[in-house]
């Protein structure tokens, strides 16, 4: 290798040891945002869930940044096949934590309104286990990603049924009480969309695991996974639909 081959070698690796850096801490706050949304909700905590509303800027910044990092180490540095997929992947990486850190905004935004509420027993407890396994699904993920480990990275795409099954679960614990007393629909109904955004915060990660191994073998996983959320074809169950 030239001596000026070398350079630009070294350099681009000064600048994707930098992009990685800004991921891992992007995604540190991230798994915050999931963990103190969660916990707002149990614990009625009006004051943290405006400080995950808060913090959801820094992670915008964030995303803006590294995508502006990628798009001038593509431009100045003219990276290779192998060097050019991973920028790429940092890309969509840092685009599915944003959204994550979205959804966490979404949930927290809906704490204020159920701690006017009478409380549905056991909901919000179930929702933070369930918040929980999303949280340890990103910290592996991101793991795979330093580590550039494809199996870790497939357990967390198979380990994001397990999600959708609580989902389901809790789909049909709101249905029922919303049955069993009419006044109970307005609480579920937020209860719900919490659900949901906790679901598709899963799908996010599942989409960093895949991004992970197309870093690491050049192929993206064989087949789609068969979704165990049977109500995401539907429309009127959106996650994104967001409280004022």
């Amino acid at each position: 290798m030239s001596e000026l081959n070398q350079h630009i070698a070294s350099a681009f690796d000064r600048d994707l040891e930098g992009i990685q850096a800004q991921i891992l801490k992007m995604g540190g706050l991230v798994e915050v945002a999931i963990s103190d949304a969660a916990k707002s909700l149990e614990t009625r905590d009006e004051e943290l869930a405006e400080q995950v509303r808060r913090g959801d800027k820094a992670i915008d910044a964030m995303e803006e940044a590294l995508n502006e990092e990628a798009a001038r180490v593509i431009a100045l540095r003219a990276p290779t096949a192998r060097d050019l997929r991973v920028v790429l992947a940092v890309m969509r990486i840092s685009g599915n934590l944003e959204r994550i850190g979205d959804l966490s905004k979404n949930m927290a935004k809906r704490t204020g309104v159920l701690a006017q509420m009478s409380p549905i027993s056991g909901s919000t407890a179930a929702l933070r286990r369930m918040a929980r396994d999303v949280e340890m699904m990103l910290k592996d993920a991101l793991d795979a990603y330093i580590k550039r480990d494809a199996a870790l990275a497939q357990d967390v795409i198979e380990r994001d049924a397990e999600v959708d099954q609580m989902y389901n679960t809790l789909f049909r614990e709101f249905l029922t009480f919303m049955l069993e007393d009419p006044r109970n629909i307005t609480s579920c109904m937020h209860l719900h969309f919490i659900a949901k955004n906790i679901e598709r915060m899963g799908d996010h990660v599942t989409s960093i695991s895949e991004q992970v191994i197309f870093m690491a073998t050049g192929r993206k996983p064989d087949e789609p996974r068969m979704k165990g959320d049977r109500t995401s074809t539907d429309p009127t169950l959106s996650a994104d639909i967001e409280v004022e």
